[in-house]
This record gives C-alpha cells, sequence and structure tokens, in this order.
C-alpha cells in the first residue's frame, strides 16, 4: 500500500533497505525538512510499508518552481545523490508509477531523479539518461599513518607546504565559526565559478540542525589569524561526505584546501568513518576531477534520469554557451548584490 513516509528518526526501515538508508544523508528527515521548508517547497515522501510497519520503498519529492509558472518534481533538490530505495522491483515500480501521477497531478514539467545507476530507469525508455556528473569515493583506512601512507606524493608535499608555510587548521565550534565560512563561500562562489551562493540563512540553519550531533563537521584554515580557506562535510553511518568548499584566491599559493582535507581525512580514520564521498563533480571540470583523483578516490557513475524532457539548472553542462554566458556576467557583481540576489534566486536553482 502506498502512504507518504513518515518523517522522523523514528522511521523504521526493513532490513533490505537499513544499510543503505544510514549512509545516505540525503534520506535523513531533517535534510528533507530543512531544505522543503528553507526554500518553500511542497514536500512529497512518498513510502512503502511491509506488514510490519517497516519502510520498504522510499523516495522523496519536492516541487520546485523554475520560474513562476513552471515546476519540475524533484528527488531531492540540492542533493547530489538520492537513491530511489526498494526492496523489490515491484515495489520500485510502485514507487516510480506514483512520482509519475504525482507530476501529472501538480502538472510539472519535468520528473528528476538523481537516483545514480538504477536498472529499473535504465530500462524505461521513456527516461532521459544525463552522463553530466559522476561522484568520487574514497575508502578510508582504520588508522591515518595507513591513510598517509596512501597519498601521492604531491599530495604529501602539499600537506607539509600548508603546514609549513604557516596555515592553521581548526574544527569550527561555534555558530560564529559557520559566519566566518559563509563569506568564503559567497567569494568563491562569486568570483571563482559565477554562481549565485546559498543564502546565509541555510548555513546557519545546517549549522544548528546537525552540528550537535556531530553530523556536521566544518574546518577552517587560518592565515596570520585570517579565515583563508573551508570544507564542510556531512556525515550519516559510516560515510563522510564533503559537501562544501571555499577558499580565498589571494591565498591559494599556500595549499590550504590540501591541509583542510588530510586534516578530515585524518579526523575521519580517527573517529571509525570507513568511506570518504567527495561529492559530485561535473565530467567537464577537469580541474577538480584531477584534485579528487590525486587523493586516490574511485570515480562511480552519477547518472540522472528525467521525464519527459531533460530539464533544469542541473542538467546544464558546463561547457554549454549558455552556461558561460550566464557565469562570466555574474562574476562582474560585488559581493555586496550577489549575496542578497543570490539568496533570492537559489530557490529556483533546486
Amino acid at each position: 500500500m502506498m502512504t507518504q513516509a513518515t518523517l522522523s528518526l523514528s522511521q523504521r526501515w526493513s532490513p533490505a533497505l537499513a544499510q543503505e538508508a544510514r549512509e545516505t544523508f540525503y534520506l535523513l528527515p531533517e535534510w528533507l525538512e530543512l531544505v522543503s521548508r528553507l526554500y518553500g517547497y511542497k514536500l512529497l515522501p512518498l513510502g512503502l510499508r511491509d506488514e510490519a510497519g517497516q519502510l520498504c520503498g522510499f523516495l522523496p519529492l519536492c516541487l520546485v518552481e523554475n520560474w513562476p509558472g513552471s515546476r519540475r518534481l524533484v528527488a531531492f533538490p540540492f542533493s547530489d545523490y538520492c537513491p530511489l530505495l526498494a526492496d523489490s522491483p515491484e515495489r520500485a515500480q510502485v514507487l516510480l508509477n506514483q512520482a509519475l501521477a504525482l507530476a501529472v497531478e501538480y502538472k510539472a514539467s519535468c520528473l528528476e531523479l538523481r537516483a545514480g545507476p538504477c536498472e529499473l530507469l535504465e530500462s524505461k525508455g521513456s527516461f532521459v539518461v544525463s552522463n553530466l556528473y559522476v561522484r568520487w569515493l574514497l575508502p578510508l583506512a582504520e588508522d591515518a599513518q595507513t591513510a598517509w601512507s596512501r597519498l601521492r606524493k604531491p599530495v604529501q608535499r602539499q600537506v607539509r607546504k600548508a603546514s609549513q608555510s604557516g596555515v592553521q587548521v581548526r574544527l569550527a565550534e561555534r555558530r560564529e565559526d559557520m559566519l566566518s565560512y559563509y563569506q568564503l563561500h559567497l567569494r568563491t562562489r562569486t568570483k571563482k565559478h559565477g554562481l549565485p551562493a546559498q543564502p546565509r540563512r541555510f548555513f546557519l540553519e545546517l549549522w544548528e540542525t546537525f552540528a550537535p550531533s556531530g553530523r556536521l563537521r566544518l574546518w577552517l584554515a587560518e592565515y596570520e589569524g585570517k579565515p583563508i580557506a573551508g570544507m564542510i562535510f556531512l556525515a550519516a553511518g559510516s560515510t563522510l561526505r564533503y559537501a562544501y568548499g571555499a577558499s580565498h584566491e589571494r591565498y591559494l599559493q599556500l595549499a590550504p584546501n590540501n591541509l583542510l582535507m588530510w586534516q578530515a581525512i585524518e579526523d575521519a580514520c580517527g573517529h571509525g568513518f570507513r568511506l570518504l564521498d567527495l561529492g559530485r563533480t561535473a565530467c567537464a571540470n577537469q580541474g577538480l576531477m584531477e584534485f579528487k583523483r590525486r587523493w586516490g578516490a574511485e570515480k562511480v557513475p552519477l547518472p540522472y534520469y528525467y521525464y519527459p524532457q531533460q530539464a533544469g539548472p542541473v542538467s546544464t553542462s558546463e561547457e554549454s554557451r549558455l552556461y558561460r554566458l550566464l557565469t562570466a556576467c555574474w562574476r562582474r557583481l560585488p559581493l555586496s548584490v550577489s549575496g542578497p540576489l543570490g539568496g533570492l534566486l537559489y530557490r529556483y536553482l533546486g
């Protein structure tokens, strides 16, 4: 029987799904609620329960506006990877049928599923498959010494260089640290990538929701007492995920990002994490692909599926003329303008 899944920490998963659900941050009820509430999306979490009342199928959807009057149904906004979880092909089909029915009911122009490799969706000739992105996964060693020995020599040299140059790395402990990170993030998104940044409120709520339980780790790199780079990691089960990163371009020669990443890996090994998910990367972004490859991460396919047509911001190639034009224009904006304006526009980028 199809029901809306209960969004609470007391969710009971069937044994067949429990492990994957536990390791997938983007299925956490707190994440689903935060994103839908902050950006004003209608949350439509589809769930199937077995005779014991356990979830045997789950697909969280949000109704996202492209612009006023145009909608997409997305699983899940601002989430790189959101699998269609089901303990049998038949139940997966039930969830998919319900998602398609909701797309019709809400007059959505597109159903977008960020499910990663999925045999059911691959077999549907009616779905458009997009392979613009890949994931990078790094198995973690049981101890930091072994993890260090696995790093390539150039990476080790960059880590040492940052440390010897006087870069200091620390784990954030206060809400104000997130505000420092946001300033770096805004600058990086605007001046380097030419893209709108998430609103400041998003990062503050992310901190308040996940930092107290240790599921959010914010690492800051400082030079002469000034924050010059930062990385946010999100934890679920034994998986730690690199979610956001930012750095001041003036200090990149000090290699702060390398020291940050190593500190996060060292800490993760000490806390028993077994996998570091380095996140989604556009295949066109060869520089970022190489950075993740150098840490020993393995490239994993990350197909997205669209019905009846490919649409939405994440379906646009970074090599396209439109993408290059828009990013070139955004880079020209002063931070005092790009911050508030990006915060207003970001809900349309889900």
